[in-house]
């Protein structure tokens, strides 16, 4: 038996092209009304939400879960495992607040020692940056230079700052001078590391396209290696930006003489068994890091921010 398709497919054809240009953008209707397309899904709106959904989620709450973990171990090693006695050593967080914190005749002995830990830090960093940068362009000049002046950096990274001491209070005094240079120590050799492996990570097709135009070593220094090292050297300011606050810290811890620091403040609430003051002023030490941190961390954004992005998994 035969069936005959050909009229109905030659009727249809016209029908669902009939119905395509009514759903087409300015199709008129047999009214003569001009048709309205559908609005689309408001896809945008909808990946804009879950990409501000994942930031705060990995910005904010994140971190605050872990914050929370974090308090609710401390309650319970405090409260539970300590006796009235031994909780000297680590009180409950709320004392911590109430006594070294909300007590403003307290805290306000911390904010005086804070302001001259900021002096240390600020001073110290400033002279690693200029020092760090400096070895590390020479350095990168020679090999012999490198291998002259590198492993005296790592020495001065590794070496033991209390047995430095000594000799630092002997020439230099107990006060800003030798608490400077123990900031510089520890937060120096980041600095060299980080920038001395920038300078030698450039392209090596940049520096061909630089050998064509026969640039002097300067003008190759300074429009080229410089600017390509600046993610790696903003790596290195913030890690020793840390580093340096502990440095500060730990040269106040040592050298006890002169206005007094948050190092300072540590040594004495330490001896004194004044466990909530000593770790609300550990706390104000630890978020000054983090602000030094931060800091830096937008500066390395707004620098090469706009041209530079790492490379993610």
């Amino acid at each position: 038996m035969t069936v005959d398709v050909g009229s109905d497919a030659t009727a249809a054809v016209p029908a669902v092209a009939a119905a395509a240009d009514e759903t087409a953008p300015g199709a008129t209707a047999p009214d003569g009304a001009v048709a309205v397309p559908a609005a689309p899904a408001p896809a945008t709106a909808g990946r804009s939400w879950t990409r501000f959904r994942g930031a705060l989620l990995n910005k904010f709450l994140l971190p605050l879960s872990v914050f929370a973990l974090f308090i609710g171990v401390w309650y319970l090693i405090s409260g539970l495992t300590l006796t009235r006695q031994q909780r000297f050593m680590l009180p409950l967080p709320h004392d911590v607040v109430r006594v070294g914190i909300l007590d403003w005749s307290n805290f306000k002995v911390t904010l005086e020692a804070l302001r001259y830990t900021v002096t240390v830090t600020f001073l110290g960093l400033a002279i690693s940056i200029v020092l760090g940068v400096l070895a590390a362009m020479l350095m990168h000049q020679a090999k012999w230079i490198e291998n002259s002046l590198y492993p005296w950096a790592i020495v001065l990274q590794t070496v033991p700052i209390l047995a430095l001491t000594g000799v630092l209070s002997f020439f230099f005094g107990f006060a800003l001078t030798s608490r400077t240079i123990v900031c510089v120590i520890i937060s120096f050799f980041p600095i060299v590391s980080n920038t001395l492996f920038g300078l030698q990570s450039v392209d090596r097709g940049m520096h061909e396209l630089f050998t064509l135009h026969r640039p002097g070593r300067l003008t190759r220094l300074w429009k080229l290696e410089l600017p390509a090292a600046l993610p790696a050297m903003f790596t290195g300011l913030r890690n020793a930006a840390g580093l340096s606050v502990i440095g500060a810290i730990v040269g106040e811890f040592f050298f006890k003489q002169g206005n007094a620091g948050l190092g300072t403040h540590l040594s004495v609430f330490q001896s004194r068994l004044e466990g909530e003051r000593l770790w609300a002023t550990t706390l104000v030490a630890s978020l000054l890091g983090i602000i030094v941190f931060v800091f830096f961390g937008w500066l390395s954004r707004r620098v090469v921010g706009r041209w530079y992005q790492p490379k993610r998994g």
